[in-house]
């Protein structure tokens, strides 16, 4: 028998958080597994709450939640013997869906029971841990906009997008690296761990989370006449390909930019400076997904 727990944030996303309960009841094999659940209660608990765990030698952790319940329970995991399984019930699960795990509730917990560990890399933006995405720019902004808004799912965000994109203006950007040094203007530069934001935007179509490096995608600046075609290559996985996109591989970068501002960690929005580190970390986490025979 091993021990897992359940680390679920009620305020993430928009399903009913006691459903999801008598879903793990319902779903979850007791012959496997011996559960304990709890809630959140402030911003960073989840991390405590983690760490604690792994000190205690569970076998494994669940996050209940979105990317940025994922980003709190994986950092309090990183480099243990404890795996992180997810639950993928926030607005974008762009970490989930990169792994493969439904964000169908009892299909997410049956993983669970036919799960196996893997190893992935992991991000740093200066001491902040990422395992998506993180970025400088529009993503930044409608983070930021969005965080601040009330309603949370897909179709706010969607709602706040095409709210912001007429009037956001691209920033000017230095990166510098082992064989890098780009200036550029830029809509945005995505730092990519795993291949998409979230909803199946895939902004990063060949980033691997086992490969030790990130993709950094530098969207330039457009006309809006492009927009639609650019959300098209969005979601069917070749924005990597189009006229606007440059793309780059790399372990470890600093970015430059003009001024203070927003920057977003796996969806959350965060303040930061204008000279910013991010590098990758190869094999620091455990995760569990879908047994492969």
């Amino acid at each position: 028998m091993k021990n897992i727990a359940f680390i679920i944030n009620p305020v993430s996303g928009t399903q009913n958080k006691h459903r999801i309960l008598k879903l793990i009841e319902k779903t979850l094999n007791r012959e496997q597994w011996t559960p304990d659940i709890v809630f959140t209660e402030y911003k960073g608990h989840g991390t405590e709450l983690a760490m604690q765990y792994a000190k205690m030698d569970f076998d494994a952790v669940v996050a209940v939640g979105g990317d940025g319940t994922v980003n709190e329970v994986a950092t309090g995991l990183l480099h243990t013997n404890t795996a992180l399984g997810i639950i993928p019930v926030g607005s974008g699960n762009g970490f989930a869906r990169h792994l493969g795990i439904s964000t169908r509730v009892p299909r997410a917990i049956e993983t669970l029971n036919n799960s196996e560990p893997i190893t992935v890399d992991y991000g740093m933006v200066d001491n902040q841990p990422f395992f998506c995405t993180c970025g400088t720019g529009f993503d930044a902004c409608i983070s930021e906009h969005f965080g601040q808004g009330g309603k949370r799912g897909f179709f706010s965000y969607l709602q706040q997008i095409i709210k912001d994109v007429f009037t956001y203006q691209p920033g000017h950007y230095q990166l510098r690296g082992e064989g890098i040094d780009l200036q550029t203007d830029a809509f945005f530069i995505t730092f990519a761990n795993a291949n998409q934001w979230g909803n199946d935007a895939f902004i990063a179509p060949k980033a691997s989370v086992q490969d030790g490096q990130m993709d950094i995608a530098v969207m330039s600046p457009f006309p809006m006449l492009a927009a639609p075609g650019l959300a098209l290559q969005l979601f069917t996985k070749t924005i990597d390909n189009g006229l606007f996109m440059n793309t780059i591989k790399a372990r470890e970068v600093t970015l430059l930019r003009t001024d203070d501002g927003p920057f977003h960690c796996d969806g959350d929005p965060v303040q930061m400076g204008k000279e910013i580190h991010i590098r990758i970390v190869p094999d620091g986490l455990k995760v569990l997904v879908e047994k492969r025979f």
